[in-house]
């Protein structure tokens, strides 16, 4: 006779950390190569989130829910609701948010075990409507990738409906990036600067802005993943080819150069998944396409 086995939902507890941060670690390395953060991020990520310096104001409460089988942690999620006051963004004002929901690969019964566990939180928050995301501590791993199956599906059963936009996340290697000792400079300089997303590099020739891009280097900062990945987001670029198709490359170079400086050797970047000119412009200049994820699930609840 075989024993069936029922997955528990609960609350996370301090002494789930390592496990938790096995399953966080699992999700990340089906979308960003050898992304790895430490148990200390992940806790770190579920009690605030000091990037996300709009929203997490907002956030009035978080609940880390776990289901266990055989005391083995095989599915997690993280919870916030929003304040209901008039500072907060109508759309997120009285809402819910499934911030993360991971689970193990063809754990069905425990991935709807969870939702189950998920919706109760919800409805006893009493939100007005909950959202659901996949955005772990480590850039470029948001909302629900296509290397998710299992979550998507299981966001599916639960009721979650996906009617949000689609981004492509490609990286580059340093290496890989236009080399600056092989292009000229056909009268461009580089003129560097602090932006509002990081370190903005813009090409100019004749005293004329003709491009730039702007560089996150906080990405690869040690207390957000294991040390050594060495990984940076280029959080910004706005260049018109049609006018000069040399200005992006020689921007990445300029780009290149620096991150060599800065010991980083590889480059993030996040693209509509629907702007083909942009991802071909990408691809033609070192990077590669990682994974397409879907972003704006959602669910009513009243």
């Amino acid at each position: 006779m075989t024993m069936q086995i029922v997955p528990r939902a609960r609350l996370a507890r301090r002494d789930d950390r390592e496990q938790l941060a096995e399953l966080v670690n699992a999700h990340l390395s089906a979308v960003i190569p050898g992304a790895r953060v430490s148990v200390n991020t992940v806790l770190a990520s579920l009690e605030r989130q000091p990037d996300e310096y709009v929203v997490d104001p907002w956030v009035v409460e978080r609940v880390t829910i776990v289901v266990e089988q055989l005391d083995r942690v095989v599915a997690a999620a993280h919870l916030q609701r929003f304040a209901e006051r008039p500072a907060v963004s109508e759309d997120y004002r009285g809402a819910g948010l499934v911030q993360w929901f991971l689970v193990i690969p063809e754990e069905d019964a425990a991935a709807d075990a969870l939702l189950r566990a998920c919706l109760a939180q919800l409805a006893a928050w009493d939100v007005r409507i909950a959202y659901a995301d996949g955005q772990l501590p480590f850039p470029g791993v948001f909302g629900v990738p296509e290397s998710w199956p299992h979550v998507r599906a299981a966001l599916e059963r639960g009721g979650f409906v996906w009617d949000g936009p689609a981004e492509t996340v490609l990286l580059a290697t340093t290496a890989s990036l236009p080399d600056p000792a092989l292009l000229a400079s056909d009268g461009l300089a580089v003129r560097r600067t602090l932006g509002p997303a990081g370190v903005r590099f813009a090409a100019e020739r004749d005293g004329s802005e003709l491009g730039s891009l702007e560089l996150d280097l906080g990405a690869g900062r040690a207390e957000r993943h294991a040390a050594g990945v060495g990984i940076a987001e280029l959080s910004d670029w706005d260049v018109d080819d049609e006018a000069d198709a040399s200005v992006l490359p020689w921007l990445l170079a300029q780009a290149r150069a620096w991150l060599e400086l800065s010991e980083v050797r590889r480059l993030l970047v996040a693209e509509d998944a629907d702007d083909a000119e942009s991802l071909e412009r990408l691809t033609g200049l070192g990077f590669r396409e990682l994974v397409t994820t879907a972003r704006g699930w959602r669910r009513a609840v009243r």
